[in-house]
C-alpha cells in the first residue's frame, strides 16, 4: 500500500515540473534562446517578436558582413 502511495505521489510530483528549456521561447532558426539578459557567454543577435534579446552562443554567432566599397 506505501509503495502505491509513493508511486502517486511521484505521479502528481511530476506533472508540475515543467520540462526543460520551456521558459525561453527560441530563435535564430531555433539555434538562439529569448531572454531579457544574455549571460557572458553569449551574444545579443537580434530582438524576438516579444521584444526581449536573441541571445546566441558565440560559436553559433554568423561572421560580420564584410565591409567594403561594393559599387563594381
Amino acid at each position: 500500500m506505501s509503495q502505491l502511495l509513493l508511486f502517486i505521489v511521484a505521479l502528481l510530483v511530476l506533472g508540475h515540473v515543467p520540462p526543460g528549456r520551456s521558459e525561453f521561447k527560441r530563435c535564430w532558426k531555433g539555434q538562439g534562446a529569448c531572454r531579457n539578459y544574455c549571460s557572458r557567454l553569449e551574444s545579443y543577435m537580434h530582438l524576438c517578436p516579444d521584444a526581449s534579446l536573441c541571445c546566441l552562443p558565440y560559436v553559433l554567432k554568423p561572421p560580420p558582413a564584410p565591409k567594403g566599397d561594393y559599387t563594381s
